[in-house]
C-alpha cells in the first residue's frame, strides 16, 4: 500500500497505535499532519518519523480548538486524503466509582473529538468535492462492554454508530467512513491496568497474546488506502480472537 503525494491526518499521534499509524503511513508515502495534546510525545513521534511528519498540537475535547488546527493544518499542508480519529482516553474502574468530571471528559474526548474534527475536515472536502477516506479507532468495548469501561465503552459504541451512519451520508460523495475496533494492544493505557487484569485478559485472548499498535496500524492502513475503495460503514475487531462474535 502507496501513500506518496497524500496527505494523512492522524490524532493521538502521540504514543500507541496513533504513533504507529502515523509511523505507517509516513513510511508508506504520506505527508503525516500528527496531532495530539500531548506535546513531548508528539516530538517523539516526529523524531522518529522525520520530514514526512508535521506536529500539531491540540486538546480535542476543545471545539474551538478543533477548528483552529483543523484551519492551520489544511492552511499548510492542504485538504487531506486520509483522516485518522485515533485519539482517545481512559480511566479503567466501577461505574459507581466515576464521577460526573470524568463522563464529560470521555464523552468530549473519544466521541465529540471525532464528531467535530471530521465535520471540520469535511466542510473543506465536500467544497471542493475532493475523496477522502475516514478510518476511526473504536474498541471491541464498544462492540461487547468491558468491566470497569462502561461509559468508555458508550463512547466507543457511538464511534461505531457514527462510524456507519456517516458511511450512508457520505457514499454519495464517494467517501470511505470504516472503523478498527481494537481488543487488548500493548499501549500505555494497557499497561496502566492492574497486573490481575492484564494477566487475566491475556490469558482470554485465543492468540495468548496482546496486540501490537503496529498490528492494529495495519488495519488502518488498509481501510485507507486504495484497496479499500469499494469498503464503507464496516467494523474490523483485531482482537486476536476474543470477539469472534457481533
Amino acid at each position: 500500500m502507496q501513500f506518496g503525494n497524500k496527505v494523512a491526518i492522524v490524532t493521538g499521534a502521540a504514543s500507541g497505535i496513533g504513533r504507529a499509524t502515523a509511523v505507517r503511513m509516513a513510511d508508506a508515502g504520506a505527508t503525516v499532519a500528527a496531532l495530539d495534546r500531548d506535546t513531548e510525545g508528539l516530538a517523539q513521534t516526529v523524531a522518529t518519523i522525520g520530514e514526512r511528519a508535521h506536529p500539531y498540537e491540540a486538546d480535542l475535547g476543545d471545539a474551538s480548538a478543533i477548528t483552529a488546527v483543523c484551519h492551520a493544518m489544511i492552511g499548510d499542508l492542504g485538504l487531506p486524503h486520509v483522516l485518522v480519529n485515533a485519539a482517545g482516553f481512559d480511566r479503567v474502574e466501577p461505574f459507581m466509582d466515576n464521577d460526573d468530571e470524568l463522563w464529560q471528559a470521555l464523552v468530549a474526548v473519544n466521541f465529540l473529538g471525532p464528531v467535530r474534527l471530521t465535520r471540520a475536515v469535511l466542510d473543506g472536502v465536500l467544497a471542493a468535492g475532493a475523496p477522502l477516506k475516514i478510518v476511526n479507532i473504536a474498541s471491541d468495548a464498544g462492540r461487547v462492554g468491558s468491566l470497569g469501561e462502561t461509559v468508555y465503552a458508550g463512547t466507543k459504541g457511538g464511534v461505531i454508530a457514527f462510524t456507519k451512519s456517516l458511511a450512508r451520508e457520505m457514499a454519495k460523495y464517494r467517501i470511505n467512513v470504516n472503523c478498527v475496533c481494537p481488543g487488548p494492544t500493548d499501549t500505555p493505557l494497557f499497561a496502566s491496568l492492574p497486573g490481575k487484569v492484564r494477566e487475566g485478559l491475556i490469558r482470554a485472548i485465543p492468540f495468548r497474546r496482546l496486540a501490537t499498535p503496529e498490528e492494529v496500524a495495519d488495519s488502518v492502513l488498509f481501510f485507507a488506502s486504495d484497496y479499500a475503495d469499494y469498503v464503507t460503514g464496516q467494523v474490523l475487531s483485531v482482537s486476536g480472537g476474543l470477539t469472534m462474535a457481533g
